[in-house]
């Protein structure tokens, strides 16, 4: 069952147990009261959902007019309160916008301040004691998302890199052998805890007190060192081209935008990133400024030309914080009729800088100095390992690839580093920048997360409409796994013979 209908279904049983607490008497079913809730429902995502005016459009896919129309339909007929949250709950749905969310209810009778345990004393534990309690444990398997281990001729590397990442070969059809490496989450808490436990016994070895931020960057630097040592091996072994096994890719963090560079020593530009021109965004605009200023202050001895381009972004970012009261408009006519997609029009929409920060590239030494480079362009990080694989590359996706993984995916595919293979992606785009913002309707207490980011393609369209594979492979009646797996197999060799890879 899909994640959103099991939390839908989750609210709905909340809601009828509230209605048979024995200890209150039953309400009666106010419909007006519910109507006033799908009102402000649709206030706020006028207010804050960052994909709104794109499902507006025609490109969108969405006819919201004809949702609203239905959704009161619903809303007037409606019996109880079981019936009339159904319809606020499906119209939610209807978006089919994985970060666009209904959050559990509040626990009746809570406390209006929650006290927080203690944290624990870092220094007085273990590894693997507070790797865990750091979060790092393993919830999405390293299983390729289709066996092509399964595959004749496949064989499987062996030398310890798969405690991340499972990576293997297999023969084409045609000769030569593909390198796969499977990338089940871009985010290393959800890989096996071997890297952080590592990490922190070398902290622990130097005598110096643990900072778990600190930590947290050296795992994440390890995560990345680990895939370019496999793209750099596949390079070694000869192999004709490498897929990369995204599949079941639920997302994670800015992972996503910076492995893109290890499969190729070209530029890779990130997207265009829009946020919701609402306070949500100032969060965002402060951190990314207070960054540039800090990096400024703190590297005096940077040359002219870095400085100008730390000066630069600093300006561009003052700018787009200025503008924002600018891009505030009345979108409620969202629900009277459809427009073009215009991100530039009323769209409450404002200009973010990029998925990589204030710069969408830096040339390698271009800031000379690391932490100010990352201060401008977090990909910056990466430099060292930029081009790990230079030949051409294939992304496969699936249904279940969204988020960080459609980033990943959207730029390798829009740099022309890479061609998708499989069929289209979840569709949930960027999802949440700095934001954890929530629209809670006054009758019901029915809360939802709205996502307040857009991530942009280079056709202009909006990556929450999913990224659609170059290479069709659907999934056949009664086909088993292991055939489809030949059948990706089969659709890159045919690609790679045609000379259409990157």
């Amino acid at each position: 069952m899909h994640r959103k209908i099991l939390r839908a279904a989750a609210v709905l049983a909340g809601l009828t147990m509230m209605a048979a607490d024995a200890t209150a008497a039953p309400a009666a079913f106010d419909r007006r009261a519910w109507l006033d809730d799908y009102a402000a429902l649709k206030q706020g995502l006028q207010q804050s959902y960052a994909n709104l005016a794109w499902f507006a459009s025609p490109q969108g896919g969405r006819d919201l007019p004809r949702l609203d129309r239905r959704t009161r339909r619903l809303l007037l007929s409606a019996g109880d309160d079981e019936e009339a949250a159904a319809a606020i709950l499906a119209f939610v749905a209807s978006f089919h916008d994985g970060h666009l969310e209904a959050l559990p209810g509040f626990e009746a009778g809570a406390p209006g301040v929650i006290v927080a345990p203690p944290r624990p004393e870092w220094d007085q534990i273990g590894a693997a004691d507070g790797c865990a309690a750091l979060g790092y444990a393993p919830v999405r398997p390293v299983a390729y998302s289709v066996p092509f281990d399964a595959l004749a001729g496949s064989a499987q590397e062996s030398d310890g890199l798969s405690r991340v990442f499972r990576a293997g070969t297999v023969g084409l059809p045609s000769g030569g052998r593909l390198g796969i490496v499977r990338i089940p989450r871009f985010r290393p808490q959800d890989a096996p805890p071997a890297g952080c436990i590592g990490e922190w016994e070398a902290w622990r070895a130097s005598g110096k007190p643990l900072d778990t931020d600190a930590l947290r960057d050296r795992i994440q630097d390890a995560w990345l060192q680990t895939l370019a040592a496999q793209l750099k091996r596949f390079q070694a072994e000869g192999v004709k081209a490498v897929l990369v096994d995204v599949g079941g890719n639920s997302g994670g963090n800015d992972s996503g935008d910076w492995s893109a560079r290890l499969f190729t020593p070209r530029e890779v530009h990130a997207p265009r990133m829009l946020l919701s021109a609402d306070p949500s965004a100032l969060p965002y605009f402060k951190e990314e400024l207070d960054g540039l200023h800090q990096a400024l202050r703190d590297h005096p001895q940077l040359g002219p030309g870095a400085r100008q381009i730390l000066e630069r972004a600093a300006a561009d970012f003052e700018r787009r914080k200025a503008g924002l009261p600018a891009r505030h408009c009345d979108l409620s006519w969202v629900w009277r009729e459809r427009r073009p997609w215009n991100p530039q029009g009323c769209s409450r929409l404002i200009d973010g800088g990029h998925a990589s920060g204030a710069l969408d590239y830096l040339a390698p030494g271009a800031v000379d100095d690391a932490a100010a480079a990352a201060s401008a362009f977090w990909g910056a990080r990466v430099d060292a390992l930029r081009g790990a694989w230079s030949g051409p590359v294939y992304v496969f996706v699936d249904g279940k690839t969204a988020s960080s993984a459609e980033l990943f995916s959207a730029e390798l595919r829009d740099n022309g580093v890479a061609r998708i293979v499989g069929t289209r992606s979840e569709g949930d785009g960027c999802g949440f920048i700095d934001s954890d913002a929530v629209v809670q309707l006054p009758h019901s207490g029915l809360r939802f997360h709205v996502p307040n980011c857009v991530r942009l393609r280079a056709d202009g369209s909006d990556e929450v409409a999913g990224i659609a594979p170059d290479l069709p492979v659907l999934p056949l009646p009664g086909e088993d796994p292991r055939s489809r797996a030949a059948r990706v197999l089969g659709a890159i060799d045919a690609d790679l013979g045609r000379g259409a890879a990157p």
